[in-house]
């Protein structure tokens, strides 16, 4: 009984370790010709009116 279920169980881990060594989804390695630097402009300036103070008389 207990030899049964460890054969059982040592199959299933083998095979589990079968599937997740075939069925990992390659990735493809970019070539060098299509690496091109990312300009990212953070700098933005922003054009503010100064506020016109009204004449208070005093």
């Amino acid at each position: 009984m207990i030899l049964t279920t460890t054969i059982i169980i040592s199959s299933l881990v083998a095979i589990n370790f079968l599937l997740l060594k075939f069925s990992c989804n390659k990735v493809k390695k970019a070539s060098h010709k299509n690496r091109k630097p990312i300009i990212l402009r953070t700098e933005r300036s922003i054009n503010t009116l100064a506020p016109r103070l009204a004449a208070t008389g005093s």
